[in-house]
């Protein structure tokens, strides 16, 4: 199994981004893949998730209406992008992939990527 992220890096607040997450070695339709990130001193948090079988998508409160997640079940991929971004969003976003987005939003994973560094500066 494999999760491989990709896109993230250094922006100014008010900026975007656009995180990638290709997947491979599971059932890629029956699962629910999002993203949960992690900063230094902080506990993990869920950020976003879809569903892969239906399409429907959770949101932490804090990137709702900034942030959006979207899948392209053809390349097993999920994206999310972010917009207007907070320089409290700096963390380490991880790709995960769980049975259900409810669990993927709480922070748990069956799978996850490797990672990639989101910077804010303000």
């Amino acid at each position: 199994v494999q999760l491989v992220e990709s896109g993230g890096g250094l922006v100014q607040a008010g900026g975007s981004l656009r995180l990638s997450c290709a997947a491979s070695g599971f059932t890629f339709d029956d699962s629910a893949l999002g993203w949960f990130r992690q900063a230094p001193g902080k506990e993990r948090e869920g950020v976003s998730c879809i569903s892969s079988s239906d399409g429907i998508t959770a949101y932490a409160d804090s990137v709702k209406g900034r942030f959006t997640i979207s899948s392209d079940n053809a390349k097993n991929t999920v994206y999310l992008q972010m917009n207007s971004l907070k320089p409290e969003d700096t963390a380490v976003y991880y790709c995960a992939a769980h049975t259900t987005c409810a669990r993927v939003v709480s922070g748990r994973y069956r799978y996850r990527g490797q990672g990639t560094q989101v910077t804010v500066s303000s």
